[in-house]
């Protein structure tokens, strides 16, 4: 039987140089690396917490679709930390690859259209129009973020910066679902956030690019 790591060894968050990012790296360093720990020792496997964190956003997509904000709000915090413990565990077992990293991106993306567009069918139902546009406008916001990234990184440049990200976006739709009057700020500020994420990013990619002349002499 394979001997469990110690727990200085076992790895800490990855460092996210986005709003929050440093300060959930810092307070919860050492809950993270007990639960790594604890799925070490179950032998739970990366995709298994993957495939974990499809399940619940379904779960909370499909809770969305019958009127319910708070508890599938509060169901967002599982699945947020299925969808962080993965990537964890998959360093812990020496088991990083393309496979599991286009497993939890295709993940990701899949998991903010369930959630954004059960939220988007049950406001236009209530008649909510412009918390409808809004979750719309987040919902193209989130998926612009991660399409630059996907292009960026296509072509070459690194991409994993940015102000408002996943976690980002996890916190905040938890408060806005959980928080009596908080969701049509909320989507404003991911819809905001989100393009402003964009823009960055993109104008990081084009800064890092190399002009079309360079491209013509290789």
């Amino acid at each position: 039987m394979t001997q469990s790591p110690r727990m200085r060894d076992l790895p800490a968050p990855r460092r996210s140089p986005s709003l929050i990012g440093p300060l959930f790296r810092t307070l919860w360093q050492w809950p993270y690396r007990f639960a790594l720990a604890g799925l070490h020792r179950m032998g739970v496997r990366p995709w298994q917490l993957t495939l974990l964190s499809l399940v619940a956003n379904a779960v909370v997509g499909a809770l969305l679709l019958t009127g319910r904000r708070f508890l599938p709000g509060m169901l967002l915090l599982p699945a947020g930390l299925l969808d962080v413990f993965d990537g964890g565990v998959a360093r812990l077992r020496g088991e990083e690859s393309r496979k599991g990293a286009l497993l939890d991106a295709v993940n990701d993306r899949l998991s903010d259209g369930i959630v954004l567009g059960a939220l988007l069918i049950q406001l236009a139902r209530e008649g909510e129009t412009l918390a409808a546009a809004l979750c719309l406008a987040a919902l193209v916001a989130s998926l612009s973020v991660s399409h630059v990234r996907a292009v960026g990184e296509a072509a070459g440049v690194g991409m994993s910066g940015g102000l408002f990200q996943r976690l980002e976006r996890y916190v905040a739709l938890m408060v806005g679902l959980t928080a009596p009057g908080a969701l049509v700020p909320v989507l404003a500020i991911l819809t905001g956030l989100g393009a402003f994420t964009t823009v960055q990013r993109a104008l990081h990619a084009w800064r890092r690019l190399p002009p079309a002349e360079a491209e013509t002499r290789t």
